[in-house]
């Protein structure tokens, strides 16, 4: 009997601690990351825990362009993404069905400054159509070059009778500029403000997507957002909808909370005294998108259709999901 009560013991013992194992096992999630200023929810949800908080164990995978992102994630190397261009995910959603979906989308227009043109410093133009002549460069992926040329032509420039443009990593905007390499070009932030406070560059004109593309100045321009492989969300449901309600968190600190602007110095090389005034887009969550904001979101896709980016036509709500 004695024996037959210990061996109860152990099994109750041994059973606790593989429960108390599983209770502090961190379930990993590969992200995606392209670093701009729309990536700054992940480093939230990073710095302040939240994803440790939800028992997710993030990896950072840091990827120069969206089409890597893509890439990567249809092969499986990464679970998700934390700032996507939408234009390469619906591209890949009208090719590939079932790879993705968005949780999560950022808006950008002339209030949220993502997008925008700058000159080199001392430069005379003063609208876009003043760039004819000039020797550009845009910020890389089809859907930012493509983007580029579309409100160009949209203001009544054509490529290579009006400007010239060459796909640039972000990395070398601002000394691409300062060399003289190029007249002006088509950034994202947080690199156009660093290069506007060290003096090299000049703000043209912010928010093209919407005042050229969408034709509306106040309409939002949901050009990239944060999203899951779908066979995250298929494999593990659970995992997927905690990374979701710890991303939720991030996006509301990263839209409310000043200091998470600190962050940006941080893991994203703005300087300290600029971090602070670093304009950023509108991070809204799926479930929480009006209809309206979904419309637009329509809009922005079929325009990446118009302009040949995105292969054929693609049901944007297909693409999102509340979460």
């Amino acid at each position: 009997m004695k024996i037959i009560k210990l061996c109860r013991i152990a099994f109750t013992v041994a059973a606790g601690l593989a429960t108390v194992s599983i209770a502090h096992a961190e379930d990993k999630v590969r992200v995606g990351v392209f670093a701009s200023s729309s990536a700054l929810p992940y480093f939230v949800g990073v710095e302040r825990g939240y994803f440790k908080e939800a028992g997710i164990a993030v990896e950072t995978v840091t990827l120069a362009s969206a089409p890597l992102i893509v890439q990567s994630m249809v092969s499986g190397d990464i679970d998700a993404a934390s700032n996507l261009v939408t234009l390469e995910g619906a591209n890949i959603s009208q090719r590939r069905p079932n790879t993705l979906t968005y949780i999560s989308l950022n808006g950008q227009n002339a209030q949220y400054i993502t997008e925008q043109f700058v000159v080199r410093a001392g430069s005379q133009a003063k609208t876009l159509k003043d760039l004819k002549g000039a020797k550009l460069f845009s910020a890389p992926g089809p859907a930012n070059v493509g983007t580029a040329k579309a409100v160009l032509k949209a203001i009544g420039l054509e490529e290579n009778k009006d400007y010239t443009m060459q796909e640039q990593q972000l990395s070398v905007h601002m000394g691409a500029l300062q060399a003289g390499t190029f007249d002006a070009g088509y950034t994202l932030e947080p690199v156009a403000s660093t290069m506007i406070k060290q003096g090299v560059a000049r703000r043209l004109e912010a928010g093209v997507i919407s005042t050229h593309l969408l034709g509306n100045p106040s309409s939002q321009a949901f050009a990239a957002g944060g999203a899951l492989s779908n066979k995250l969300i298929a494999e593990r449901p659970d995992v997927a909808a905690r990374f979701a309600r710890a991303w939720a968190k991030s996006v509301a600190a990263a839209n409310s909370d000043a200091s998470a602007r600190e962050l940006l110095a941080k893991d994203m090389s703005v300087p300290a005294a600029l971090a602070a005034t670093v304009p950023l887009a509108n991070f809204v969550m799926v479930k929480d998108m009006t209809a309206a904001q979904k419309t637009d979101f329509q809009k922005f896709v079929d325009i990446g259709v118009g302009l040949g980016v995105v292969k054929g036509a693609v049901d944007a709500a297909a693409m999102i999901r509340g979460m």
